[in-house]
């Protein structure tokens, strides 16, 4: 594998990671952020099959999180606030009263670090005490390699110097069709048998089985006919935008999801170490400019993470960084071809 870096506008980083057999996947400094990933068909026709700006300015204004790493904590916080050893932190809320994705200055507009370390491109950031309220001066490093076999591997860390929530994803788009269709003939297949309910603030409410709902994607199913359907929790969302519970033992790596376009034969299938992976269909990218004018369900997410809201669960110590402690998150993404 080769990586490459060129000036971009605003003065911005762009990299580019070649494997051997000519698959691209571009990389911005600005928000860590995945710009392009172009993968062939099964008749050897190259498109990008994740969405994105067309120049860093897009980034910088943080317009759909394309491809960035959201932080310092991913999807929700109810109430933007949480307690952490007694003591209550309150975070800067963008989404009516809750945290989403960081605040609007979070991870995914920052300038990160980037260097070259053989085969890997390693981005690093600096997120200081009382940022968007979050306690802690925080270091977040995440690596970025393509392997010859089309896998892009996100190896992610952080450490902390006081105690803090931390919970970090990429925020990528998929269309496997490129830029020329939506998603809704792509076919989805989750490897959960559960699923966190959310009320009308998409916060989460309980877990709850896929079995006997449209959210049942044990076996693939297409997303067109999954979003046609009628069922409380979908209107809430306006399509998925649901936190799925994998089967299988958090913190080891393993397959989590596969996305398949029939018409291209492109197949891309996900595995990670973290505990959940929120499934959204793109359902508010209505008039969101970014390469093009996107409309609703123009790209899927596939974004591995903590639950949304985990630091108000029973279970909250598990996301809390303490100093002396590693943040350590894999996740894969295999770009293949079925014929």
């Amino acid at each position: 594998m080769s990586i490459q870096s060129a000036p971009w506008d605003h003065d911005a980083t762009l990299y580019t990671l070649e494997n051997a057999h000519g698959m691209r996947v571009l990389i911005t400094d600005i928000g860590a952020s995945l710009v392009s990933w172009f993968a062939p068909d099964r008749d050897g026709n190259v498109a990008d099959i994740v969405l994105g700006h067309k120049d860093a300015a897009g980034y910088l204004s943080g317009a759909g999180f394309f491809g960035s790493i959201a932080g310092r904590w991913a999807n929700r916080i109810k109430g933007a606030r949480c307690h952490i050893d007694g003591q209550q932190h309150t975070f800067t809320a963008n989404e009516g009263a809750n945290l989403l994705h960081g605040g609007d200055a979070g991870f995914h507009t920052q300038r990160w670090q980037g260097r070259i370390l053989g085969n890997k491109l390693q981005l690093t950031l600096t997120s200081p005490d009382g940022a968007a309220g979050f306690p802690g001066t925080l270091q977040v490093w995440i690596d970025y390699e393509l392997s010859d076999d089309g896998t892009l591997i996100l190896t992610y860390a952080a450490r902390t110097d006081a105690a803090t929530p931390v919970n970090l994803t990429n925020h990528v788009y998929f269309n496997l069709a490129g830029e020329s269709a939506d998603i809704r003939d792509q076919q989805l297949q989750v490897n959960a048998s559960n699923y966190l309910a959310i009320d009308q603030e998409s916060i989460p409410v309980g877990v709850a089985a896929v079995e006997g709902t449209p959210f049942d994607l044990r076996r693939p199913a297409s997303l067109g006919e999954v979003l046609a359907q009628t069922h409380p929790q979908l209107a809430i969302a306006r399509g998925l935008d649901h936190c799925y519970v994998p089967d299988g033992e958090p913190g080891k790596l393993r397959e989590v999801a596969t996305l398949f376009d029939p018409a291209s034969g492109r197949e891309l299938i996900t595995a990670t170490t973290e505990r959940g992976i929120q499934i959204y269909t793109g359902n508010f990218l209505e008039g969101t400019v970014g390469r093009r004018t996107y409309h609703a369900h123009d790209g899927v997410c596939l974004e591995t993470q903590a639950f949304p809201d985990q630091v108000n669960m029973p279970s909250a110590e598990e996301v809390i960084l303490r100093p002396g402690q590693t943040y350590q998150q894999i996740t894969t993404y295999r770009a293949a071809v079925r014929e």
